[in-house]
């Protein structure tokens, strides 16, 4: 049953489904945090450029996904459903006084763990300047470009999909991409 409700493709009794799901213990609601929350932390990251705020960002959009998924119809798939949250999450944040006001730091820390993995030191250090001139590169963008970039990386959602959570077509979301890859170029080597 989770693996109807987790797929991307709209399933008409899934607004039924959702009064079941709507249960902290439900093992349906967290296949959906499993299969989904990786990729909301990582959109959540690239938008707010904090590890720490992007995490408390993730738990929020699952807050209230739970809290409003008696109110889910189905229309659209559940990720591009959750997306939507985590879009309007993230730009509210961003928008917030708080946000405005105080000046944060992405954790040093953060690239470095990221990078863990990696065999050697110098692996580990060219992961972290990596990790570091992508987020200089994404904060130079202007935010749709950088939405439409974080939303195609998710190569799992169609340009439809991306159109229907911007608000546009899927063709002029292909050609705004297109622009979006070359301003995102041109910046990106600035930062050498």
């Amino acid at each position: 049953m989770a693996a109807d409700i987790c797929s991307d493709t709209p399933v008409e009794n899934e607004g039924a489904i959702a009064a079941r799901l709507a249960e902290w213990s439900s093992p349906e609601f967290g296949a959906i945090y499993e299969e989904h929350s990786r990729q909301i932390y990582y959109l959540a990251l690239r938008m707010l450029s904090d590890p720490a705020q992007a995490e408390d960002a993730t738990h929020d959009v699952f807050l209230k996904a739970w809290r409003s998924l008696r109110d889910f119809r189905g229309g659209s798939a559940l990720r591009t459903w959750l997306y939507r949250i985590a879009i309007n999450h993230c730009r509210n944040l961003i928008q917030s006084w708080h946000r405005r006001t105080m000046v944060t730091n992405v954790d040093d820390a953060f690239w470095e763990q990221s990078s863990a993995h990696a065999q050697t030191p110098l692996r580990v250090l060219e992961t972290a300047e990596l990790g570091e001139r992508i987020q200089k590169t994404l904060d130079r963008l202007p935010e749709e470009y950088r939405l439409l970039i974080l939303l195609v990386a998710d190569q799992q959602l169609s340009y439809e999909e991306i159109g229907e959570l911007t608000g546009q077509t899927g063709d002029a979301v292909r050609g705004k991409l297109h622009r979006a890859r070359k301003v995102f170029a041109s910046h990106f080597h600035q930062t050498e």
